[in-house]
């Protein structure tokens, strides 16, 4: 195919990291390279993700690394041999930003912040060359019942978007796709993209909360008096579908309707399927990781006098607050009053979780285009010229930089693999 344009020209469709990573992956070679987002401006998402401390990646070791992407481990692989950890931060620092390593292990921003790397990023692609189109919506095709391309001059694709100036249509020779999955659709990521390819027999697994919250079903008076404050120093045991015990510790947040925070976002993945398979799952939530059983039962079953069971907790154990709270929440008072079986409940209290919060709520999404409809280079099999990265890829991580690491890599990934298609049908570059 020859292109009808002077030089090649591609469509980056979703101004987040992986779309931008794309983008400036083909401007780099001379490819024009128009961004299009639905939203006012891009990096919204991003940025809301920074507000806390923008956590860029992680710094463990790649063989850990590679075992947070779980049963994608094999398919990211690959994207992060290309661009991993250590490569992110070196194209942080070429970009002016300095990172430093956190006590966990999370690679920042020395400033902590994402606004100021997102603004030094943008001025480099402009200068680049890369054109914005803020405020246009993809709706699929000029031609959405029959194949574009392969028909001597024309581009490969013609895009229709939605604009407030009204409906516009764009000829490309390749487009890259980085639309996200469905969390934080008010940012821009509403999976509005999944019919429009679904009507080009394009499959695409269903996509489902990741680190998210889940419902517990607590009392009024837990949810009134104990709503938002963080649980600290406690442990998680859990077992899934293929019967293998999961043990993690660190911080979780009581919320009005349940649990999360990144110990409960660490694990999601494992507590949806089980929730999906079984209707529910019960989490052993360890109150004291920090004594053993025996300690803890020892500590206990003391003679405690006249001081009341709560007051002896706190004295010997340190149980106070929201996790007691949590303890009278699930115990029944004669198990309360039993000072053994409560020992043993302060090392795993059994907690139900009924179901995960709403996709809109979540961090991240699971499902998505599966690896197994693209080729090595991310482009979809049955849309030749059409790659896609990022969220909208049928992968998950949990927090902690793994899914920002992704999106960059699979981004560079789609637009290399754009410009090695252009330069394979002849397109000039």
């Amino acid at each position: 195919m020859s292109s009808s344009f002077d030089s090649a020209r591609v469509a980056v469709i979703g101004g987040g990291p992986a779309g931008l990573m794309a983008a400036e992956a083909l401007a780099q070679h001379g490819v024009q390279v128009d961004v299009y987002d639905a939203m006012p401006s891009v990096g919204r998402k991003f940025l809301m993700a920074g507000k806390g401390g923008m956590n860029i990646t992680h710094s463990e070791p790649l063989e850990p690394f590679l075992g947070r992407y779980g049963a994608r481990r094999e398919q990211i692989a690959p994207l992060l041999d290309l661009f991993g950890p250590d490569a992110l931060r070196a194209w942080l620092h070429e970009l002016g930003v300095e990172t430093f390593v956190g006590s966990s292990g999370r690679v920042f921003p020395t400033d902590m912040k994402a606004a100021p790397m997102l603004r030094a990023w943008l001025h480099r692609l402009r200068e680049a060359g890369v054109r914005f189109h803020m405020r246009h919506k993809w709706t699929g095709w000029d031609n959405d019942d029959g194949d574009d391309g392969d028909d001597g001059d024309t581009a490969a694709h013609t895009l229709r978007f939605e604009t407030p100036e009204g409906e516009q249509r764009v000829s490309c020779d390749a487009v890259v796709f980085a639309l996200g999955g469905a969390s934080w659709p008010r940012l821009g990521s509403d999976a509005a993209w999944v019919p429009l390819l679904g009507a080009r027999e394009v499959p695409v697994t269903p996509l489902r909360p990741a680190n998210c919250g889940f419902d517990a079903d607590w009392s009024p008076y837990l949810r009134e008096r104990f709503a938002g404050q963080p649980v600290k120093s406690v442990a998680i045991t859990l077992t899934d579908a293929d019967n293998k015990v999961h043990n993690r510790q660190g911080e979780i947040l009581l919320t009005e309707t349940g649990l999360e925070g990144s110990l409960i976002y660490a694990l999601s993945a494992t507590i949806r399927e089980r929730i999906l398979a079984d209707g529910d799952v019960t989490i052993a939530l360890d109150l004291a990781p920090g004594l053993t059983l025996e300690r803890v039962v020892a500590e206990v079953t003391r003679p405690r006098g006249s001081r009341s069971m709560s007051t002896h907790l706190h004295g010997r154990v340190g149980i106070g607050g929201v996790k007691l709270a949590l303890l009278h929440e699930i115990l029944s008072k004669e198990a309360f009053a039993d000072a053994n079986g409560l020992a043993h409940a302060i090392k795993a209290l059994p907690v139900r979780l009924a179901r995960a919060r709403p996709i809109a709520e979540a961090i991240s999404t699971a499902g998505g285009i599966p690896f197994e409809a693209l080729d090595r280079h991310l482009m979809i099999e049955r849309l030749p010229g059409a790659f896609c990265a990022g969220e909208m890829l049928d992968w998950e991580a949990p927090t902690g930089g793994y899914l920002l690491t992704a999106c960059f890599a699979s981004g560079l990934a789609a637009g290399r693999g754009a410009l090695a298609y252009l330069k394979a049908r002849g397109v000039p570059v």
